[in-house]
């Protein structure tokens, strides 16, 4: 996996750390600036081109973003509940990417959303589900919408509150 950019290989180091130590990935002590400030991360693992668990915070949760991807990789790799957990002989085989989340805007209108630019998340009363963007299957508003809905379990019927939200990816 040398092709893999320094934030990846953050996730790659943390999930593998946990996985052979059961402990957490120390923060390193030196950061590169775009691990420094304080962003919501997402940690995405496919194994074959199939999603193998994807879990994040849209808003931050730890001390930098470094931290948020540690965390962020062992909970994708462990605690996604659509998954069995990860194992170490897998490692090797998952394509990780990881996306850095701005602060989420609300929108009034769906016309100010674009899969392929802003994900989304829908929110009803204390029910919210999100989508990122760039999403491979995933070309319309509509699409986008309907799988955060159903992600939060918000029937088509109900009023939303709608957020959009940019992403910087590293792979």
């Amino acid at each position: 996996m040398t092709d893999e950019s320094s934030v990846v290989g953050l996730a790659r180091a943390s999930l593998q750390h946990f996985l052979e130590k059961g402990s957490v990935l120390p923060i390193p002590v030196t950061l590169p600036e775009e691990l420094k400030g304080q962003k919501g991360a997402f940690v995405s693992l496919k194994k074959q081109g199939e999603l193998r668990g994807c879990i994040g915070t849209f808003r931050p949760t730890r001390s930098n973003i470094a931290s948020e991807i540690i965390y962020n990789a062992i909970s994708a790799g462990t605690e996604d509940p659509r998954f069995w957990p990860v194992e170490l002989e897998e490692l090797p085989e998952l394509t990780i990417s990881v996306d850095i989340l701005e602060a989420p805007e609300q929108i009034d209108s769906v016309d100010k959303l674009d899969p392929q630019q802003y994900g989304v998340i829908v929110k009803q009363g204390r029910r919210s589900g999100l989508l990122l963007p760039m999403l491979e299957g995933v070309n319309t508003v509509a699409e986008q919408i309907g799988i955060a809905r159903e992600k939060a379990g918000i029937r088509a019927e109900e009023e939303i509150e709608l957020y959009r939200f940019s992403v910087t990816r590293y792979t």
